[in-house]
């Protein structure tokens, strides 16, 4: 079963919209993870995420795209090798997504996010786009979806950045990729704290200082890679089948007495 979006041809994916398939995007970024982490750590993890879900609930349909590499990333500028949208392009590129899929005859997305940036954008954009485009559009962060996400970790209570999770992605998924020697040497300084009653812009130089990495990634193993993928895996897939999730919105902006 091929639930790869860029692996099947333009047929077999027109006789998927026949079928009402699920529309997954993995939205991330490119930007720094520390000096042991490759730049496309978030678009690698939510896109392993999303295809496995996929294929976890492979009858339904679903149909994963290329994750959407460019995110909300300006905070990370000061490190380096981070490339960033706005809010007005980031908006954008998701409208046309979804303006393309309709298009088509796709009538589902599932904007699937693992970025820390991407959490409020996408959140607002996903409700506008859902009653604009009259077909339900519905947004998650990885991060979120499992409670079991705190239990497998040991030095931190959920995924933070470049730190004890993200690495043990990249340990059990393509454990050649991570600079081994480079963790030892990629803890930051106290950074600034700050609580959920305000907010503000903060530079990762801010938050994270001297190596951009927030947690401990010493404490990362394949096995708890592993764990991670299965955890937010199945509770993707659990949301791809949550028939209340894919309702059709409510068209408040039509009139439409209340359902």
């Amino acid at each position: 079963m091929i639930v790869r979006w860029e692996k099947l041809t333009a047929p077999e994916l027109r006789a998927l919209a026949a079928r009402d398939a699920l529309v997954v995007l993995p939205v991330a970024a490119l930007e720094q993870h520390g000096p042991h982490l490759p730049v496309w750590t978030d678009s690698m993890i939510g896109h392993a995420c999303c295809v496995r879900a996929a294929e976890m609930a492979g009858d339904l349909p679903a149909v994963v795209l290329p994750p959407m590499w460019t995110g909300m990333s300006e905070h990370h500028l000061p490190f380096g090798g981070t490339i960033s949208l706005d809010y007005a392009t980031f908006h954008a590129v998701l409208r046309c997504v979804c303006r393309s899929l309709k298009a088509q005859g796709f009538r589902r997305l599932f904007l699937v996010n693992s970025h820390g940036g991407n959490i409020d954008p996408i959140a607002v954009a996903a409700r506008e786009l859902g009653l604009e485009f009259a077909m339900p559009v519905v947004a998650t962060t990885i991060f979120k979806v499992s409670p079991e996400i705190g239990r497998i970790l040991e030095t931190q209570p959920g995924v933070q950045h470049a730190c004890e999770a993200e690495t043990s992605f990249w340990l059990h998924l393509h454990p050649a990729e991570v600079r081994q020697d480079q963790i030892a040497h990629s803890l930051s300084g106290p950074g600034v704290q700050t609580g959920e009653a305000f907010t503000r812009f903060w530079s990762f130089a801010e938050r994270a200082p001297e190596t951009g990495v927030r947690g401990d990634p010493r404490a990362a193993t394949a096995e708890k890679g592993e764990k991670l993928l299965a955890a937010v895996a199945g509770a993707l897939a659990g949301a791809m089948r949550d028939p209340l999730l894919w309702r059709t919105p409510h068209a408040v902006w039509d009139g439409a007495p209340a359902p």
